[in-house]
């Protein structure tokens, strides 16, 4: 049985926007113009105030570790990259994001909470999907 490839998610009008700003190597995020709080991930009225009255903003891409969890139980299309750390980081911006951690061996000596990261982005079929690396890296630049 061939292996299979990395899942590949599918834009829909919601995340549009962002999947664009990825493929141009730009991590955009949402914001409400009503009550002035970004956040993430993408949805058609704020989650804090209900308004649909939204902007996209551009993130510095800068992030800290928030959380992970190292799976060493791949999931189909992930076995070349195990072991891989599933990660939720806190963008400078505030909202929080689920992401790989790339660039590094994905260890408990490595994944330091509150570290620096920086987004980087991978060509996954027709979609670009932003990932973090640690701050200061060449997968960094």
């Amino acid at each position: 049985m061939p292996a299979r490839g990395k899942p590949t998610p599918v834009p829909t009008p919601e995340t549009r926007p962002y999947f664009d700003a990825a493929a141009r190597g730009e991590l955009k995020i949402q914001r409400c113009l009503d009550c002035g709080r970004p956040f993430f991930y993408p949805r058609p009225c704020c989650p804090f105030c209900a308004s649909a009255a939204l902007e996209w903003i551009t993130a510095s891409g800068r992030a800290t570790l928030y959380s992970y969890t190292i799976n060493h139980r791949p999931a189909p299309g992930f076995e070349q990259d195990a072991p891989y750390a599933i990660a939720v980081v806190q963008l400078e911006e505030g909202p929080r994001m689920m992401a790989n951690i790339v660039g590094i061996d994905n260890t408990p000596d490595n994944l330091v909470l509150d570290m620096d990261l920086q987004v980087t982005f991978e060509q996954r079929g027709d979609v670009t999907i932003p990932q973090f690396t640690p701050a200061g890296t060449e997968a960094a630049r």
